[in-house]
């Protein structure tokens, strides 16, 4: 890593560092609007995994954020389970709701795919409003238990951020190693031209399943972190508007890139709240931004970049270090 790259990673991990403590003395609000960057930024990525890397147009994210919700909430409620097994325990329960997606709809491309995982979403957001006996419908379940770590319990919005900024680090990590390694160049090439992938051997519905499993997942860790950070969950946290802000944000933060999800996470966290004055005209201004995007700078704002080295550490013919 050059001095340059060293530098600018230190300053950043100080601001994250500090970033609460000058919070506090501002507004807890902003504290608020922080660990909702953290939860979108990894609602981001994960997405980025299935849409940005995979090339599958999906359009039902917040179901599997969802699902990880109600998983974690139930599991905290109903069994007394810790956080920090209901955490990895929901992941892995939206994890293999991804898998039972993926396996039907793989084979599918473009719109196709688009309309089923939206359908996908709007089944299970009315699966949480009908089924009252589980998940209590529009009302919601509340009294999901905070965090405890060694007799401590989370009880302040200082606590939630640095678990919010480790889950999302740790989200970032674990998904740049895939899409580094050689999972991630045939994920790549399955995007640019599936027909080619297949002529060199790889088998276009192992990785796409691949991605859709590791997309959910995340996404499960989001919803795990948000049921027990407000305390309660219900249906009207998980619509369709909030699946098509998840996809905004890899939009305007930038495909196949994930310094670009959490920057889209940043600007689409952030843009209500400055703009709440003209908060009736919110969605046609994010409509007319994804647009413009898409007409001037289609890889967004942070898009992928070429490739210097290929999966063996070879420098790319032409390029030099």
């Amino acid at each position: 890593m050059s001095l340059r790259k060293t530098t600018a990673v230190g300053a950043a991990a100080a601001v994250l560092i500090v970033l609460p403590l000058v919070l506090q003395q501002v507004n807890d609000y902003w504290m608020h609007i922080v660990i909702m960057i953290g939860i979108f930024s990894i609602l981001s990525m994960s997405l980025n995994v299935i849409i940005g890397y995979a090339g599958q147009f999906a359009l039902g994210h917040a179901a599997f954020y969802g699902i990880g919700a109600y998983s974690a909430a139930l599991l905290m409620i109903h069994f007394q389970v810790s956080f920090w097994i209901a955490l990895p325990a929901a992941a892995m329960i939206a994890g293999f709701f991804g898998f039972l997606l993926g396996t039907p709809v793989i084979r599918l491309r473009g719109d196709y795919l688009g309309i089923v995982t939206l359908g996908f979403g709007e089944i299970v957001r009315l699966i949480f409003v009908n089924w009252v006996d589980v998940t209590r419908g529009p009302m919601g379940l509340p009294g999901i238990p905070a965090p405890t770590l060694f007799g401590y319990t989370f009880s302040g919005k200082t606590e939630f951020y640095y678990l919010i900024l480790a889950l999302a680090l740790l989200t970032f990590f674990v998904i740049h190693r895939i899409v580094h390694s050689g999972v991630g160049l045939s994920l790549m090439t399955l995007r640019e031209d599936e027909t080619l992938a297949q002529s060199i051997g790889i088998r276009p519905n192992k990785y796409k399943l691949l991605a859709f499993t590791v997309g959910a997942f995340f996404a499960g860790i989001a919803g795990a972190f948000w049921a027990s950070y407000i305390s309660f969950v219900s249906p009207d946290a998980f619509r369709y508007l909030d699946s098509v802000n998840i996809l905004a944000m890899v939009i305007l933060g930038g495909s196949a890139s994930l310094p670009g999800s959490v920057l889209g996470a940043v600007i689409l966290v952030l843009a209500p709240e400055l703009l709440r004055y003209m908060s009736d005209y919110r969605m046609m201004l994010l409509g007319l931004a994804i647009v413009l995007m898409m007409i001037f700078k289609p890889t967004g704002f942070w898009g992928e970049k070429h490739r210097k080295y290929n999966f063996y550490g070879m420098v790319r013919k032409g390029e030099g270090k």
